[in-house]
């Protein structure tokens, strides 16, 4: 199994061994040790060695009760130790952004952290999550949101964003003379060569080309009571490798799961977009949790 990560801080123990690493001498060191009862994972280490191992004791009861089992997860040929103080181990995401980033050839990588935690990912692969979403503005909206809920979401399986983007000034900038209408202020779109107005708005009528959505459409309708040439945008309808996140102003208070694809409101809160990627999680990985 992949995007193996320990539950909490309290579950992984640190210990220096006076014998190298190998499965043999782990195995004979740690059997019979009194550990912690809350202990899982022990992070071995040996002057420049570091090597993972899951533990099993006959009791969870007293505080304290003698290993009786041991897993070796990973050797030290296989691990990776990172020193970062940014990162905060407890974050499946973050722990899986800095194993690929800084130990991409590596099996497992140990972190030793904010808070002068230490934490491991082992087999990371992080589930890789396109994110659909106009642009401008940059970063897009959606996308920064993604960002800062990984920050700190300890219950998401590691998540790696990637966005698909629907550039308006590709959209608006193919050499129509007409001038664009988009619909609203807020994207901060210039184009060469046309003027842009915004539907929010509500500018004088005139012969346009409408960058918008079905509810832009609405809103065309009901201000000056017909159709504009339109050219759609709305992130909803682009085909883009799946899982997707995207969204939709169709969407007020609700998400939207289909097949490979979830859809958060328009203008959706962080939490909604939280509960937004939790589904796209378990769309793609409905069997992860911590270890």
């Amino acid at each position: 199994m992949s995007n193996v990560v320990p539950r909490r801080y309290r579950d992984v123990s640190v210990a220096e061994i006076d014998r190298p690493l190998d499965a043999a001498s782990l195995r004979e060191h740690l059997l019979g040790r009194d550990s912690y009862r809350r202990t899982r994972f022990i992070i071995a280490r040996h002057g420049e060695q570091t090597a993972v191992v899951r533990v099993e004791r006959a009791t969870e009861e007293p505080l304290f009760s003698p290993i009786t089992g041991v897993e070796v997860l990973a050797l030290p040929h296989e691990c990776a130790l990172l020193r970062l103080p940014d990162v905060d181990t407890a974050v499946p995401s973050q722990l899986a952004a800095a194993a690929v980033a800084q130990a991409p050839g590596a099996r497992c990588v140990v972190v030793h952290g904010r808070y002068e935690h230490l934490s491991f990912i082992l087999d990371p692969r992080p589930l890789r999550v396109t994110v659909v979403e106009v642009v401008p503005p940059e970063p897009p909206k959606l996308l920064d949101q993604c960002r800062r809920v990984l920050e700190t979401a300890d219950e998401l399986p590691p998540i790696e964003l990637v966005l698909h983007p629907v550039d308006l000034r590709e959209l608006g900038g193919d050499g129509d003379g007409r001038d664009r209408l988009l619909p609203c202020r807020g994207s901060g779109v210039t184009l060469d060569g046309v003027e842009v107005a915004y539907l929010d708005q509500h500018p004088e009528h005139r012969d346009w080309l409408l960058l918008g959505c079905a509810r832009s459409r609405e809103i065309h309708r009901w201000f000056y009571g017909d159709d504009a040439d339109c050219r759609d945008i709305c992130p909803r309808r682009v085909e883009a490798p799946s899982p997707v996140l995207t969204k939709c102003c169709l969407l007020e208070e609700h998400l939207e799961v289909t097949p490979g694809r979830v859809t958060v409101p328009w203008g959706a809160s962080l939490d909604l977009v939280r509960s937004g990627l939790r589904e796209v999680a378990r769309i793609a990985e409905p069997a992860w949790a911590p270890a």
